[in-house]
């Protein structure tokens, strides 16, 4: 089993990921700024939890030794976050990544996973938005992850494997939990206010459920270096409508729950094929969108979510607007 560091590993994948990599037997270090909260993680013999910024370079090449692999998930992560304090946007998701890649390989790490977005490819026309079709970043946010990927790839050789993710938007019940991407904002707001608006509802939207992401993960951990090595890979569910999230999340919360539509000008659509991972590594999702609004209905009927609606911390732009991060 191998040591892994994962920044932001106390973030809303990492907190679902940390424990599934450590389930595998794996001797996880994580290093996030806990700004959304400390106690996400449960102390483990195999865990360390160092409270730290990307940006420590002392930190980041003393942490390094003895890691074999780097799975990295920080970021200030969607576009109105980030927009809210470009200059730390930048500082985080863009300049610490070069250094973050040179430590890793001058420290011996062998494989570097990187978390990068789907939101490169812009808005394509194309039913099936493959690995190989151009990036139309359309937000410094996505311009950023596409700058990594290429400082990334410059990195490959025999000893260092670099793989790059481009995850579909993630739904589904977390310790650290969002609830502003849009499974989980209609599943909140359906089960708390009885009442769910779409904007539009053509517009296509690609998801995949938490507990699949955490198994990606877990998969290109595992795989022969030859077949991810400098690879980028696609990971989602399937494409849907923003109404027909909307209606599935209706299916579960109760028949009473109304759905209003109101016309929009936004008639973006996003969408993704996941078919090489498929080809190449076996990956297919096990669990739908219906899994990922049930997990939810549960933690909110067990109240793992209080003041779901209000409290600043399940919202990334209401916690930056809240603190003082420089």
């Amino acid at each position: 089993m191998s040591k892994i560091l994962i920044t932001g590993g106390a973030g809303y994948v990492g907190a679902v990921l940390v424990p599934y990599l450590l389930q595998k037997g794996h001797k996880i270090t994580v290093i996030d700024l806990m700004i959304y909260g400390e106690k996400v993680l449960e102390q483990n013999k195999n865990l360390r939890i160092i409270k730290g910024d990307i940006r420590d370079r002392g930190l980041i090449n003393k942490e390094l030794v003895n890691h074999e692999m780097v799975i990295h998930l920080a970021c200030i992560s969607n576009d109105p976050s980030f927009e809210l304090n470009p200059s730390l946007g930048k500082s985080i998701n863009l300049d610490a990544f070069a250094p973050l890649v040179e430590m890793s390989k001058k420290n011996g790490v062998k494989r570097f996973i990187y978390a990068s977005s789907s939101s490169v490819y812009g808005v394509k026309q194309e039913k099936d938005v493959n690995e190989s079709m151009s990036l139309e970043p359309l937000t410094d946010y996505s311009k950023y992850k596409v700058e990594c990927e290429k400082i990334l790839q410059n990195y490959k050789s025999e000893n260092f494997t670099p793989i790059t993710l481009r995850p579909a938007t993630v739904c589904g019940y977390s310790t650290r939990q969002r609830l502003d991407v849009v499974v989980n904002i209609l599943t909140n707001l359906a089960y708390h206010k009885r009442q769910i608006s779409v904007f539009g509802g053509s517009q296509l939207r690609p998801n995949i459920h938490i507990k699949d992401m955490a198994e990606v993960y877990n998969i290109l951990i595992n795989a022969e270096k030859s077949k991810v090595s400098g690879e980028i890979f696609n990971a989602g569910y399937e494409n849907q409508t923003v109404l027909d999230l909307a209606n599935t999340v209706k299916e579960v919360i109760g028949k009473d729950v109304q759905l209003k539509t109101t016309p929009t000008n936004d008639n973006r659509s996003y969408h993704i094929s996941s078919k090489k991972i498929k080809k190449i590594l076996n990956f297919e999702s096990k669990f739908t969108i219906k899994d990922a609004v049930i997990d939810l209905k549960e933690a909110f009927k067990k109240d793992l979510l209080p003041n779901s609606l209000t409290d600043e911390k399940y919202f990334n732009i209401k916690t930056m607007q809240s603190i003082n991060l420089v």
